[in-house]
């Protein structure tokens, strides 16, 4: 074989490998096949080019003080804020698991999850699942920042010793000290005990 056929094959070889390294490494946009489409009410859609819609998107979060945060939704919409990725949720279930191992799962039917500082926010019949806890309610703040749950909006509280209803609870993710308030203050909180039969 002649040094000029060699040389030939290696440099189509050259452009092949360079071609190839390009679609792999530096052409990596996002495609969405026909069947994940997702079409989102007019109103929910960002129209910027820079929008994703993702089927089927989950985040995991592991934090230096041992717990973690994971959270799914059927369908999401990837928007840059400020520089901070910012994704649209449908149909989502989340999970935090504190430095003890307890589960705080929050489903609902929206919610706006801060890609940079892993705040969420939760939204449209949000239901909530902590140890015996069940909660029910209109809106979740889920704040990594200030290390707070804020719940409210038609709060309805069940437990194991009764329920509840209240428009606000607050929190603590580090102290586990709960508040439960009315919005006006002259409105009280009401608790319905059970009473154990003997």
């Amino acid at each position: 074989m002649s040094k000029g056929i060699i040389q030939l094959l290696l440099i189509f070889l050259v452009i092949i490998i360079g071609v190839l390294t390009y679609q792999k490494y530096f052409n990596n946009q996002i495609s969405i096949s026909s069947e994940n489409q997702v079409s989102f009410d007019e109103s929910s859609l960002n129209k910027d080019k820079q929008s994703n819609l993702i089927k089927n998107l989950k985040y995991d979060v592991n934090f230096d003080n041992n717990t973690q945060y994971t959270i799914t939704a059927n369908y999401s919409e990837i928007k840059y804020l400020n520089q901070e990725e910012i994704v649209t949720m449908k149909k989502v279930v989340a999970i935090f698991i504190d430095e003890d191992g307890y589960k705080l799962r929050i489903k609902s039917d929206e919610a706006v999850f801060n890609n940079t500082v892993y705040n969420t926010t939760f939204e449209k019949n949000v239901d909530i699942e902590y140890i015996d806890h069940k909660i029910r309610s209109e809106k979740l703040i889920l704040n990594f920042e200030e290390n707070v749950v804020i719940i409210k909006d038609n709060i309805v509280y069940e437990g194991t010793q009764g329920h509840a209803n209240a428009d606000n609870i607050k929190m603590d993710l580090i102290s586990k000290n709960i508040e439960i308030f009315m919005n006006k203050p002259e409105k009280k909180v009401v608790i319905i005990q059970k009473i154990k039969n003997e």
